[in-house]
């Protein structure tokens, strides 16, 4: 469906043809008109669905001629990257509209808390937050969210899984009941549901089930103990010098740093991107590895979602992701728009199970490849899951070299 067959206003349609867009994405096509029939929706949609738009280009269709300067709009998201996404992605979308925005996130310094006070006193029409500064700011008294017509809920999942259920309740306490709640989620766990029936009013839903990764991208699967994967990492790395766009995920912050240094010290310069750095330091980070100054990007899953960066050749799984979901939203950072982009993954003994629950949710199953001889040999992989994974109450029969499972002993008669 084409935008301009949606009831949008002449201006905002300016904006998204000046930006490019001509196509709606089928989340687009689906929440707009639930949106400005100003009716709740609940999304179900994963990153790279075009879900900004779907919930954005709505409201700003809403505030068209809008003349006081009351905050029109709150759009609270998980973490600082993608606030800041958004609120660049409003300003985008609103040039021939006369819309404010403002984002609100930690890692400033006292001018940015100005900066952010003044807008929340004077007034704004959309306001970006992450929970936590937002509650700083509440917590001040001089927040006034009385006028507020639209509440956006964006990776809701991820921010239950932060722990910002009590800081949402809280935020929404302050707003009044009479308001349009539209929740966006990648997941509907039944955290997610419970959340939606306290504070939706017979919301309208839409789900799109998890796709699978692009057909562009060549996903392989390699086995290797944790001490082997540095060595796996810069065996492929050295097969692809041309790659000029590269994402490493890995688990922890403190595994971004001995990554970063390891690579290094094999001759691969690289950067690291975690929560340790400041908000100054990420954002540099960001722009040095979208212009392509930085080639090679160690990054923890904040980096999994929500963050639009083009044209990446190679996404790296250093540990398998905990959620099967997690995989698709990594692996969908490369081969977008119809290009091609590979995905690596390291299994180590411990993820086998994970891999298991990737393999069901995107219903492929992948080769394991063995590190290169050099290494030694990595964990032998098995089908078998263990009793703690879906098995309760299952006796399982193992022979004595455990090379699998074992057909019970027929009874005697």
């Amino acid at each position: 469906m084409k935008f301009t067959e949606l009831e949008l206003r002449p201006e905002l349609l300016e904006a998204i043809s000046y930006m490019g867009f001509e196509n709606a994405t089928p989340v687009q096509e689906k929440a707009i008109p639930i949106i400005l029939n100003n009716d709740d929706i609940i999304a179900c949609a994963q990153t790279g669905t075009g879900k900004t738009g779907a919930f954005v280009l709505p409201i700003l269709n809403k505030l068209i001629g809008k003349k006081d300067t009351n905050v029109d709009t709150l759009i609270i998201v998980p973490t600082r990257e993608l606030a800041i996404q958004i609120e660049q992605q409003v300003q985008g979308l609103s040039y021939f509209i006369s819309v404010g925005s403002m984002a609100i996130y930690g890692g400033g310094d006292g001018k940015d808390w100005q900066i952010q006070k003044e807008a929340l006193t004077k007034g704004v029409d959309i306001v970006v937050a992450t929970p936590g500064k937002l509650i700083s700011h509440l917590k001040l008294g001089y927040v006034n969210f009385k006028h507020v017509k639209h509440l956006v809920l964006d990776e809701a999942d991820r921010m239950l899984d932060m722990g910002f259920i009590d800081d949402l309740k809280t935020i929404i306490s302050h707003l009044p009941s009479d308001r349009q709640t539209l929740m966006f989620s990648a997941t509907m766990p039944n955290n997610i549901k419970d959340l939606a029936k306290r504070i939706m009013n017979q919301p309208k839903e839409i789900a799109f089930a998890v796709s699978k990764p692009a057909a562009g991208v060549d996903q392989k699967m390699y086995m290797a103990h944790e001490n082997q994967k540095i060595g796996v990492l810069t065996h492929i790395l050295k097969e692809r010098k041309n790659f000029d766009s590269i994402i490493v995920f890995t688990s922890s912050k403190m595994k971004v740093s001995e990554i970063v240094r390891s690579l290094r010290r094999a001759g691969f310069p690289s950067t690291g991107i975690s929560s340790n750095l400041t908000q100054d330091m990420r954002e540099e980070v960001l722009r040095g590895f979208r212009s392509k100054r930085i080639r090679i990007l160690v990054a923890t899953d904040v980096m999994s979602r929500g963050i639009d960066i083009k044209e990446i050749n190679m996404v790296v799984n250093f540990d398998v992701p905990h959620d099967a979901e997690d995989y698709v939203h990594r692996v969908g950072r490369t081969a977008r728009a119809n290009t091609k982009g590979e995905a690596h993954t390291f299994i180590s003994e411990k993820d086998m199970h994970k891999v298991r629950k990737i393999e069901r949710l995107i219903e492929t199953k992948f080769d394991k490849i063995a590190p290169p001889e050099a290494l030694g040999a990595g964990p032998i992989w098995t089908e078998k899951s263990s009793s703690n994974s879906g098995n309760k109450g299952k006796k399982r029969h193992f022979n004595n070299k455990n090379k699998g499972p074992r057909k019970p002993q027929a009874k005697k008669q």
